[in-house]
């Protein structure tokens, strides 16, 4: 009859979330102005840890047959 939904605030609208993105802004302000050299200094290894972790995971599955053409010898063998 009189269902009323009361839709639950996401998150970022709550006063939690308010706290974090402003605790976010003045900790990222802080870390611009004050140690800019650190903060200059990661990128290039953050693009090696990027690189490395791309080989990792690109390269799981692709490329390794040596199982199946093994099998498919094998089968070619028996006929």
């Amino acid at each position: 009859m009189g269902h009323e939904h009361h839709e639950t605030p996401s998150f970022w609208r709550s006063r939690a979330g308010l706290a974090l993105l402003v605790a976010c802004a003045v900790i990222g302000f802080y870390l611009l102005t004050k140690h800019t050299a650190h903060l200059l200094g990661a990128p290039p290894f953050l693009l090696f840890l990027a690189c490395l972790l791309m080989h990792v995971f690109m390269h799981s599955g692709g490329g390794h047959h040596h199982g199946s053409t093994r099998s498919t010898n094998d089968e070619q063998r028996r006929q």
